[in-house]
């Protein structure tokens, strides 16, 4: 290959700078300068991310499937039924002619004129919530209202003062208890470690001793009355020195602590009495059990004891009840303050009106209940089944009272309309129904295009080479008798079309792990950017959202994010050899050094 730059022609160039010097440095800095410019034009933004904004808008989201085809020669097609049930009335006969609408049968229409009277009171409903949140507050609605807030005030009031009166109660309680209880303690001392059953001895010592030769569980007794005494007394001994610095002007910690603490020393006397009898009772059973006479004053004193019981249950219930009604009106008192806050919430919501929010919650109410209403009366409309097209009924399929499922050829009709049929693989064919608006195209025919609607969905599928396809037949809305029998047709079939519902373009929906999310920042960006983009400090944030239907450009978003709230809708990733575009997570890049944007010196 011969070399470009060959030695002539260097000595060439050498010889032309020398002889032109000036000219020369001029064409040197060109180059040079306009390499710099374009580097620094090309690969300033190296690294640099920029983000395309957009705002959640309300619009209309229409869902279509594309299918070919032919013009059918043949001009005869079933006319199907769009719901299921009982058919209770056939309108035609074969060979009868028809018009376009004209009804040919009809289903029992029951259940779906209840969902529709349904959806009709609920739309009422809808409304009237509007209407009186759109209404300012009536004088009886006020007056309730700050009779209720009066009633939560006058409720906390009252617990105020039951809780003032339990604590005099209380401390009362406690009164009363250290009027019995230094004669309780005193009696139980005298019948554990008094003398009186023997001289020797103390009464604990004398019943212990007087069975352990014979009962292994007397000294387990013996022990468990002597540790519930100390505590008892330790316990009484600390309450009495608490309740004699105390009054009945105390502050109200102190008195409620002492009725606790009171309440849990009358429990320890109590069980330390227990104990006691239980190794009294058990003296007596063991000496009965031999036959042998249990000494007097073992009875003495468990009478004694049962008393003490008697005494120390009744100071017991008092002392509890008084814990419990100051619970009960320290409790009252919180949920008082509670309804307080609730009702004077509502007393000054309701004096300012509804505000934005509530206002398009009750619109967005309304909104629902009119497309259920809507669908509902679509739904009650498939329960009467009616020619597409004028023409001749060439026969009919089914009789009154037999039963008809969607898809059920009820009659069929020759027609001279022009029909369009299709072939739909199985996918797409789920998502057709009979009614369904569609717009066709002719390859034969440049410009033209033409409004239909889906007349027939074939309920066998046809299997080539594994594929299985269904065939659809569009019937043409007007006629061109340009039309020709066997041209190609190409239909977008509109599956579904929602309306006023929050959408985003499509770019802003991105999935990972089959997770739907949108990027937003937050807080939102002040600048926008137009087309061009913003470049921000902080990454963009991903909110999961719910998708609905989508179209070419936008997708319904049902959950997650609200109308007017800012998102990103593009992200361009500059680089010094290529500009990266993420659209709905798929990147579209620049072919390399030869790529967009680069000049090679």
């Amino acid at each position: 290959m011969r070399n470009l730059f060959s030695l002539t022609a260097v000595k060439k160039a050498f010889a032309f700078a020398g002889a032109h010097k000036i000219m020369s440095a001029i064409i040197v800095f060109a180059v040079l300068g306009g390499g710099y410019w374009t580097y620094n034009t090309f690969a300033s933004s190296d690294g640099e991310t920029r983000y395309v904004l957009g705002t959640v808008e309300r619009g209309t989201v229409i869902a279509a499937v594309s299918a070919s085809g032919q013009v059918s020669a043949s001009n005869q097609l079933d006319i199907q039924a769009k719901a299921s049930g009982e058919i209770t009335s056939i309108n035609v006969s074969p060979g009868q002619k028809v018009v376009a609408g004209a009804l040919i049968a009809a289903l029992d229409p029951t259940d779906a004129q209840k969902t529709v009277r349904d959806a009709q009171a609920n739309l009422e409903s809808a409304q009237l919530s509007l209407e009186k949140l759109q209404k300012p507050a009536d004088s009886l609605s006020l007056t309730q209202a700050q009779n209720t807030l009066s009633k939560a005030q006058e409720s906390k009031q009252n617990a105020e003062d039951d809780l003032e009166q339990s604590y005099d109660d209380g401390f009362n309680d406690i009164s009363n208890a250290f009027l019995d209880l230094p004669a309780v303690m005193t009696g139980l001392e005298d019948v554990l470690y008094g003398d009186d059953t023997s001289q020797n001895q103390d009464n604990l010592n004398f019943y212990t001793d007087a069975i352990k030769a014979t009962n292994n569980a007397t000294l387990r007794f013996k022990a468990d009355v002597e540790a519930k005494y100390t505590a008892a007394r330790t316990a009484y001994d600390r309450n009495f020195n608490d309740y004699k610095a105390a009054s009945r002007f105390s502050d109200v910690a102190v008195i409620e602590g002492l009725i606790n603490q009171t309440y849990d020393t009358t429990k320890k006397i109590a069980d330390a009495v227990k104990s006691a009898n239980d190794l009294i009772q058990l003296y007596q059973d063991e000496f009965t059990k031999r036959n042998l006479t249990p000494s007097p004053l073992s009875t003495t004193h468990i009478a004694a004891l049962g008393a003490y019981t008697g005494t120390t249950n009744s100071h017991l219930s008092s002392l509890l009840s008084a814990k419990n009604t100051i619970k009960t009106s320290k409790d009252t008192i919180v949920n008082s303050d509670r309804t307080i806050t609730e009702n004077t919430g509502s007393l000054e919501k309701l004096k300012a009106g509804a505000d934005d929010i509530d206002l398009r919650s009750s619109q967005l109410s309304v909104t629902k209940a009119q497309n259920a209403l809507r669908d509902a009366q679509n739904n009650l409309d498939d329960y009467y089944v009616r020619a597409p097209f004028a023409g001749t009924i060439a026969a009919v399929n089914i009789k009154k009272f037999d039963s008809a499922g969607s898809g059920t050829a009820i009659a069929t009709l020759v027609t001279s309309q022009k029909i369009a049929e299709l072939s739909l693989n199985e996918v797409d064919a789920a998502k057709v129904s009979i009614g369904d608006k569609a717009t066709l195209t002719f390859d034969a025919i440049e410009g033209l295009t033409l409004t239909g609607a889906v007349a027939e969905v074939s309920t066998i599928g046809a299997v080539t080479q594994g594929v299985v396809s269904y065939t659809v037949k569009i019937g043409f809305d007007s006629q061109d008798e340009r039309i020709k029998s066997g041209m190609t047709a190409n239909a977008s079939i509109q599956t579904d079309v929602r309306q006023d519902v929050l959408a985003v373009p499509s770019s802003a929906v991105k999935t990972q792990n089959g997770v739907s999310y949108v990027q937003v920042f937050n807080p939102p960006l002040s600048e926008t950017g137009g087309a061009q983009g913003v470049v921000s400090n902080s990454a963009p944030r991903q909110v999961e959202v719910t998708v609905g239907i989508s179209d070419d450009t936008k997708v319904e978003i049902l959950s997650g994010i609200e109308e007017g709230q800012q998102i990103v809708t593009r992200t361009i990733s500059g680089t010094a050899t290529s500009n990266v575009t993420t659209n709905g997570g798929a990147t579209n890049r620049g072919g390399g050094l030869g790529g967009p944007g680069v000049i090679r010196f």
